[in-house]
C-alpha cells in the first residue's frame, strides 16, 4: 500500500507551558511524538513516514536520534505545516495519506486499520466521538441549546486520498484547524468513522497525569567470571578471554535492571520471578527476562522514568561498549538512550573483581505510575 503517514509536532506549545516542548515530553516514560512514530512503524503498512517539527525545536529532534523518518520543518499555522508535509512527499507516488496530531500518543493500529480500509471508498476518512456533555452555542449575548446528537468531537489520524487533498491544501487559509476542513469548506463528502475515548488529545501539561509521584528502585547482581563461557552486558556479547557463570546467560547488568524495576514497581525480585531451580530458565538469555518484567510493569500502569548504571569491572573496559549497551537497554525497555546513563567503574584491583575473577552492576529505576 503506497500510504504515508504524517505527523504534526511543529507547534510553540504555548498552552502546555513547560520548558521542554510538548512533543519532547515525556509521556509513559518516553517522549510524546515517539509515541506515534512507534506505532507508525509497528503497524509497518506505511510507505513513508513523515515527522514535521518546530525550527526551533530542532535540538530536541537530534537528541532522539530518529531513524528512517522523513524530517520536514513546519509552518506557522498546522494548515501551513501540513502543506509543506504533503509538497515534500510530492514526487513519491504516494495515493493516500494519513496525518496525525503528535499531542495525540494514545490512538490504536485497530484504528489505522479501519481508517485504511475505510479509504478504499472514500477519499476523506476521519475518527470521531459523540459528546457526552450537553452542547450550547454563545453568540455575543445570545445562548442557543444544540442538538448533542449532532455534535461530533473530531479526532487524528485523519486518512486522504493524496491528490485530492493536495489539490484543496493549495487554497488553505489560517482558520483550518485540521486537514477535513478542506474538505467541508469545499462541499466534498466525509466519512465519518466510531473514534477512541482514549484518543484525547494532550494540550495542558496537566493532562499528563500520574499518581504516587516518582518510585525508586535499587538493583544489583554479581557473577563470577570463567573460562569457556560467553559474556554478555545489557543484551550485548562482549569480546574477552572470560564469560560470566550463572543458570541463565549470567548478564549482571540486565539482572540488575530487572531487579531495580521490579523494586520500584514492589513487584518482588528476580528471584521469585525467575528460579534458578527451574529448568525452563536454564542458559535463557536475560533480554527476554527483562522484557517480560518491561511488560509486567506497564500492565500495572508503571513506565520507567530513567536508569542509572554501574559497571563495576576491571576488566573489559566498559567505555568502547557504552553506546552499544545503551541502545541495547533503551530497546528492551522501550525507552530513550537519553534516559538511561551509564558509568564504567574499577575497584582498583582490589577484591575479587580486581583480580578479574568478577563482574558486578548497581542500577538505581526510577519508575513512574500513570492514570
Amino acid at each position: 500500500m503506497n500510504t504515508c503517514f504524517i505527523i504534526l509536532a511543529a507547534g510553540e506549545s504555548k498552552r502546555f507551558k513547560s520548558s521542554t516542548p510538548k512533543p519532547y515530553h515525556l509521556y509513559k516514560g518516553k517522549p510524546l511524538l515517539l509515541h506515534s512514530i512507534d506505532k507508525a512503524k509497528k503497524y509497518g503498512k506505511f510507505s513513508k513516514i513523515v515527522l514535521v517539527i518546530n525550527q526551533k525545536h530542532k535540538a530536541h529532534v537530534k537528541k532522539l536520534k530518529i531513524k528512517n523518518i522523513k524530517i520536514v520543518t513546519g509552518g506557522n499555522t498546522r494548515a501551513e505545516s501540513a502543506y509543506k508535509a504533503l509538497k515534500s512527499i510530492k514526487n513519491n507516488r504516494i495515493k493516500n495519506v494519513l496525518i496525525h496530531d503528535a499531542a495525540r500518543p494514545n490512538f490504536t493500529i485497530k484504528l489505522l486499520n479501519k481508517l485504511n480500509e475505510k479509504l478504499r471508498t472514500s477519499d476523506c476518512v476521519i475518527p470521531a466521538i459523540k459528546s457526552l456533555d450537553s452542547i450550547k452555542q454563545k453568540d455575543l449575548n445570545i445562548v442557543k441549546n444544540l442538538n448533542r446528537k449532532n455534535i461530533y468531537l473530531i479526532q487524528t489520524p485523519q486518512a486522504f486520498n493524496y491528490k485530492k487533498l493536495y489539490a484543496l491544501q493549495i487554497n488553505k487559509g489560517p482558520e483550518i484547524s485540521d486537514d477535513a476542513n478542506l474538505f467541508v469548506r469545499a462541499g466534498k463528502k466525509i466519512t465519518i468513522i466510531k473514534g477512541e475515548i482514549n484518543n484525547k488529545k494532550i494540550t495542558l501539561n496537566s493532562d499528563i497525569k500520574y499518581n504516587n509521584s516518582i518510585k525508586y528502585g535499587l538493583g544489583f547482581d554479581v557473577h563470577r567470571l570463567v573460562p569457556k563461557k560467553k559474556l554478555y552486558l545489557g543484551g550485548i556479547k562482549i569480546p574477552y578471554t572470560l564469560g560470566t557463570l550463572g543458570h541463565s546467560d549470567g548478564d549482571p547488568v540486565l539482572h540488575a535492571i530487572t531487579d531495580a524495576i521490579l523494586g520500584a514497581c514492589s513487584m518482588g525480585d528476580i528471584g521469585e520471578k525467575f528460579s534458578d531451580k527451574n529448568k525452563k530458565f536454564k542458559n535463557i538469555r536475560s533480554t527476554i527476562l527483562l522484557n517480560e518484567i518491561v511488560k509486567q510493569a506497564k500492565n500495572n500502569g508503571y513506565s520507567i522514568n530513567n536508569l542509572d548504571i554501574n559497571i563495576i569491572t576491571q576488566k573489559p573496559k566498559i567505555q568502547k561498549y557504552k553506546k552499544q549497551i545503551t541502545n541495547s537497554i533503551g530497546k528492551i525497555c522501550n525507552i530513550s538512550s537519553s534516559q538511561i546513563n551509564i558509568k564504567g567503574k574499577t575497584t582498583e584491583k582490589l577484591g575479587v573483581i580486581g583480580k578479574e575473577k568478577a563482574i558486578a552492576c548497581e542500577v538505581i529505576a526510577s519508575i513512574i505510575r500513570y492514570d
